[in-house]
């Protein structure tokens, strides 16, 4: 297995996520972890190779380490792609075969890709051969009527021939007809022990669990189980400081720890450069909503941002107001 700082932080990280894991979310995450591993959103081949790429691909030094999250499936394309991703400095780049979403479907990428296994291999061959930087594969158990337990040992044996050593594996199929993305996030069942098995099947590979996991209970469960590494999604973004202000000491022996209010106050320089560059509050502000769940003054941190920080000049008056709402417990 690669020995690598994304390999290594890849023991606990934060899924990719539309709309969600931005440049600004994961700026915040990094403030709580300094050892996970983060991920992009996900971004297609083309939009990197045609797009802005200032817009799609920034982020700040501080998010490393930092995977690039790739939807494709020609492999030139998605080559050129890991070669800018390589050079603009990400630590990895992930191939997404798993998003069920009807745009995915029709670009013929994401989950449908389970299903053909051969030309995931070619496309992490060609990646492989294109850059430095690790490249790793996040999928699905199967999809639709496939049976997972044929069909995922048969997708993880032909796509590590290509190179590919670490996977993501979300224990749940996608159902490309009939369900919504947010509805295969939830209706499928979940089979974690398939993934365990995998790993007794492929004790050679970097294999990952994703899907419904929500604590640091839970990571360290899987973790026991001989699993190498968690993912975890939701959880870590709607309560960000439940899952992950404890995960250096708990789950990396690091003995680093934050609050959430020293968090605040530490995104007050990014937010201030991020006003000044033209920027609006609320795109920082939306994803530091939940920092305070479940404690005192809670939904006043809440309102205070999702009433005003939509507002023309709204800044960070605002935040430093919603701080003040806030009576958190004592770590």
């Amino acid at each position: 297995m690669p020995n690598t700082a994304a390999s290594a932080a890849a023991r606990l990280s934060v899924a990719p996520m539309m709309d969600w894991t931005d440049r600004h979310c994961r700026y915040l995450h990094r403030l709580l972890t300094r050892n996970a591993l983060l991920y992009t959103e996900m971004v297609t081949a083309p939009a990197v190779i045609y797009g802005d790429r200032d817009r799609l691909l920034g982020f700040d030094k501080a998010e490393h380490p930092l995977a690039l999250q790739l939807g494709g499936s020609d492999p030139a394309q998605l080559a050129q792609a890991t070669r800018i991703a390589a050079d603009l400095g990400y630590d990895e780049v992930n191939l997404n075969c798993g998003c069920p979403s009807d745009r995915v479907q029709s670009g013929f990428f994401g989950a449908v890709l389970m299903e053909r296994p051969d030309l995931v291999a070619d496309c992490a061959a060609a990646m492989i051969a294109a850059s430095p930087v690790e490249i790793t594969v996040k999928c699905r158990i199967g999809v639709e009527d496939q049976d997972p337990a044929q069909v995922l040992p048969d997708f993880l044996e032909k796509v590590s021939a290509a190179g590919v050593s670490r996977f993501t594996i979300h224990a749940r199929k996608a159902w490309l007809q009939g369900l919504s993305p947010k509805e295969n996030r939830d209706i499928p069942p979940l089979d974690y022990d398939l993934v365990h098995a995998m790993k007794a099947q492929f004790p050679h590979l970097h294999l990952s669990i994703n899907g419904g996991i929500t604590s640091l209970d839970q990571a360290q469960d899987h973790l026991a189980r001989g699993l190498d590494g968690v993912m975890i999604g939701r959880a870590a973004y709607q309560t960000p400081a439940d899952v992950l202000l404890d995960a250096d000491r708990i789950l990396f022996g690091d003995s680093h720890r934050t609050t959430a209010v020293q968090a605040v106050h530490d995104m007050l320089p990014y937010i201030d450069a991020h006003l000044g560059a033209g920027g609006r509050l609320h795109q920082v502000t939306r994803h530091m909503l939940g920092l305070f769940h479940g404690q005192p003054g809670a939904r006043n941190w809440r309102r205070v941002l999702s009433e005003g920080a939509s507002a023309e000049g709204a800044g960070i008056p605002l935040v430093e107001r919603a701080l003040s709402e806030v009576t958190v417990l004592a770590a």
